[in-house]
Order: C-alpha cells, then sequence, then structure tokens
C-alpha cells in the first residue's frame, strides 16, 4: 500500500505529468487522432519543465542575493520556505501526507463534476505542500488514520475548488477571459491585491503602457528591463555584504562581476518562465475543452501563478520590488512589536509579489500593482509569523509556510482546535460542504461560480 502510495504521490506531486494527464484525457475525449494525442500530451509537459527550468534558475541566483542581503545589512530571523517544511514533514508524516495529497485529488474532480465549483487543481507541488501543511495541524489536534485523511483530503479537494472561485473575477480581468484560473495557494494575497487596486488606481493606467522615451526603448524588452533592474539589486547587495563575504559566494569570480552575472542569469530564468507559460497554454487550453465538454461539464483550469506572467510583464518587475518593500516593512514592525524576525523570503516574495502586481495592475493599473503587491508583502509577512508558533509546537522549528493560504487555513484550523476541539474542525468541514453544495440550489446567471460565459 504504501509503494502505491508513493507512486501515485510522485505523479501528483509533479505539476508536468498532471497537465499532460489532464491534455490526454481531453484530447482523448474529443476523439483526436492519435498524433494530435501525441503532441498535445507533450507539449503542455514539455512547457511545464520549462516553466521549471526557469523557476530553477531564478531561485538558484535569488539564493545569494538573499545571503549577501542578510549579511549585508546584519538581519537574523525566519525565512519561510515551503520546501523545507515539506522535507521535515515528509520525515515525520510521510503516508499521512501522501494519503491526504490523493484524497485531495479525487475530492477536487468530484466537485468540479458535481457542484458549480468547475475548477481543477493542476499545481500538483502546491497541492503537496498543502497536504504536509493539513497533515501537521491536522494530526497535532490529536487525529489519525482514516480520520485524518478524509477530513484533510476533504479540505484540500475543497479549497482547490473554491480558492480559484474566490478571485475569478479578477483573474478573468487579468487574462481578458476565463479560459484558465488561479491554482495557487497564494491565491487570497493576489486577490487582495487586486482589491487593494481598485482604490489605489485605474486599470486604464495599466504598467505595459506605461510611456518610456524613445532613448530608453530598449527597457519595453522585459528580458533587458528585468536584468537592468536585478543588476542594481545584485550590486547594492554585494556592496553592502562586502567583497570578502560575497568571494565566499562566487568562488574565483570578481565579487562584483558574479553579482552582475547572476543578476543575468535570473533575468535569463525569467525568460525561459516565459517560453515555458506559452507552450503551455498553446496546447492546454484546446485539449481541457474535451474534459469541459465530455467528463466534467465546464472545467476550468487551475494553474500555477508563474502562468500568469506573461500577461503583464512590467507588473512582474514592479511587484516583486513592492512586495519585498512590504516585507521589509513588516520585518521592521514584527521586530519594533517583539515578535519573530520574519526575513523576506526572495523567492515567495518574487513568485507571490510578481502575480500580485500583476493582479493589482488589472484593477488598478501601475499604482493598483505597487500598492496590491505591497500589501501582500506585509500579508505573507506577518501570516508565517502567526503560522510559525503552530509549527514549532509539531518540531517544525525555525522555518514555516511562506505563501497566503498555507497561513490563513494554518492559523484558522490551529485556533478552532484551541477555542473549540475537535468541534472546531468539524465546524470548518462543514462551512466548506455548505459553501461547495449551496450554489447547486440557488439559481444563477451561469453554471460555473465566477465564469462568464461568451455572449
Amino acid at each position: 500500500m504504501t509503494m502505491v502510495l508513493e507512486f501515485l504521490r510522485d505523479i501528483l506531486s509533479q505539476p508536468a505529468l498532471l497537465i499532460g494527464i489532464m491534455s490526454c484525457i481531453g484530447l482523448v475525449a474529443l476523439k483526436r487522432p492519435f498524433h494530435k494525442i501525441l503532441t498535445g500530451t507533450l507539449k503542455p509537459i514539455l512547457g511545464y519543465l520549462m516553466l521549471g527550468a526557469g523557476a530553477g534558475v531564478i531561485v538558484a541566483n535569488l539564493d545569494p542575493l538573499g545571503k549577501m542581503i542578510e549579511k549585508g545589512f546584519h538581519i537574523t530571523g525566519v525565512v519561510p520556505n515551503n520546501e523545507a517544511v515539506v522535507s521535515v514533514a515528509q520525515k515525520l508524516l510521510g503516508v499521512e501526507t501522501m494519503s491526504i495529497l490523493v484524497a485531495g485529488l479525487l475530492f477536487n474532480l468530484l466537485i468540479a463534476r458535481v457542484t458549480k465549483y468547475k475548477y481543477v487543481f493542476l499545481t500538483g507541488h502546491h497541492s503537496l505542500f498543502m497536504a504536509c501543511l493539513l497533515s501537521a495541524v491536522l494530526g497535532a489536534t490529536g487525529m489519525s488514520g482514516w480520520q485524518l485523511i478524509l477530513i484533510g483530503g476533504f479540505i484540500l479537494g475543497a479549497w482547490s475548488a473554491i480558492s480559484p472561485a474566490i478571485g475569478q473575477q479578477y483573474t478573468s480581468k487579468v487574462t481578458e477571459g476565463d479560459e484558465i484560473a488561479m491554482g495557487h495557494f497564494g491565491s487570497l494575497g493576489y486577490y487582495l491585491s487586486a482589491w487593494v487596486g481598485k482604490f489605489a488606481g485605474k486599470p486604464e493606467e495599466s504598467t505595459e503602457k506605461i510611456e518610456i522615451p524613445e532613448k530608453y526603448a530598449f527597457l519595453r524588452d522585459t528580458t533587458l528591463s528585468t536584468a537592468l533592474t536585478m543588476v542594481v539589486f545584485y550590486l547594492i547587495a554585494a556592496i553592502a555584504a562586502g567583497p570578502d563575504f560575497v568571494a565566499t559566494l562566487s568562488g574565483s569570480m570578481s565579487p562584483f562581476l558574479y553579482a552582475i552575472m547572476s543578476a543575468f542569469n535570473f533575468a535569463v530564468g525569467v525568460t525561459v518562465v516565459y517560453a515555458g507559460v506559452r507552450m503551455i497554454l498553446g496546447d492546454l487550453i484546446p485539449a481541457f475543452q474535451g474534459i469541459a465538454t465530455k467528463i466534467i461539464p465546464n472545467a476550468i483550469p487551475a494553474v500555477d501563478c508563474a502562468v500568469f506572467f506573461t500577461y503583464a510583464p512590467t507588473a512582474v518587475v514592479i511587484g516583486f520590488i513592492s512586495s519585498f518593500i512590504g516585507g521589509i516593512i513588516g520585518m521592521l514592525i514584527l521586530g519594533a512589536l517583539g515578535g519573530v524576525l520574519i526575513i523576506p523570503g526572495l523567492v515567495p516574495h518574487f513568485f507571490c509579489g510578481a502575480t500580485a502586481g500583476i493582479f493589482g495592475n488589472a484593477t488598478g493599473g501601475r499604482r493598483g500593482a505597487m500598492a496590491g503587491a505591497f500589501i501582500n508583502g506585509l500579508a505573507i509577512t506577518f501570516l508565517p509569523a502567526l503560522l510559525l508558533p503552530v509549527l514549532g509546537q509539531l518540531g517544525f522549528a525555525n522555518t514555516t509556510f511562506g505563501d497566503a493560504d498555507f497561513g490563513v487555513l494554518g492559523i484558522l484550523i490551529g485556533k478552532a482546535f484551541t477555542w473549540f476541539g475537535e468541534v472546531g474542525i468539524y465546524a470548518i468541514v462543514a462551512i466548506l460542504a455548505i459553501a461547495l453544495i449551496v450554489p447547486n440550489f440557488v439559481k444563477t446567471k451561469t453554471a460555473v461560480i465566477n465564469y462568464t460565459e461568451e455572449e
């Protein structure tokens, strides 16, 4: 049984394979010829692998930047890191996490089939992260066995369907359509950014319409503008850290040349992500029509946050910087209040901050991008700080989840148990079940929650 669960975990935790399987099912349902099924299956897989490769380059080059900032500005504290928590949890709660992951996907597909929440969550590694959080928090309440798996699986499956629906009104503004939804558990931060953006600016003043003098027209090239922006970041950090420390990271390369090349590599990673996204969307959306028409009527794929980067490339950079500034200010506030310092993790602030900038831009233009991403930066600083005590009780020392949804759900479940005992957990399950069922008995304009059908 354990071997089967491990095999399923390996498949389900790979978004590339999950997307490929869904594309294949959709194309088979549409009765496409074999060669089109083959290409339509492989291209989304390869596109996602390309996206992952680009993300890997970004992460690899953000790591030394983070170390230089910590050294240069004498910052010590906790850096939120999803992967670190999961690596610890897998040793303590491996079987429980795997079981919740499988159960969560099955619940998500069932919910998409029988309710008006037609969103199929395809970001497998985030499903794994959430399964890990649920196994840890629910396990701390004393739950075990099938009770833990069923409740954890239901919460995962329900939130996988509900979270895209909550902000689909904003997602459709970003994409100018309803072909895809947000499938990332930083979603509450993005929707908050979009909501804040409405009050901060006007959508017609988009970041993508920023007027640039002719002699600076090269800055319209996303790769070049990203590279130049990050060069400034890296050089400031390198100067602050000092050449001796940077030399420990750069090896035989000149410290300042190392900083410049790291910035350039970062920009290349972003470009690879964009290329992967285009390959994914080019074949996933047509293939998903098969699932939407034949298997799960009106199904909508919920995809990774990086998929949205191509819709507003300038907002990506603005969002990252604004979110990071929010993280720094949040860290200073925590320090003043005597709390645990949450050091702004550059990985969550890049991916989540960039996406928050895109959503803020969709509702409030450039001011919305800045204000929304800034608020997101504060959120992903305070939420990990509040979640840390819960995880600390479970033996997860000095690490915590970085994205908004993990913090909200983890804190909610932990507080519900503290205040009401096991009854509080069942109350959360009941609320989610009601939220899923009630729309089925209420007349709505469309067959899908927050979905706008074409005229």
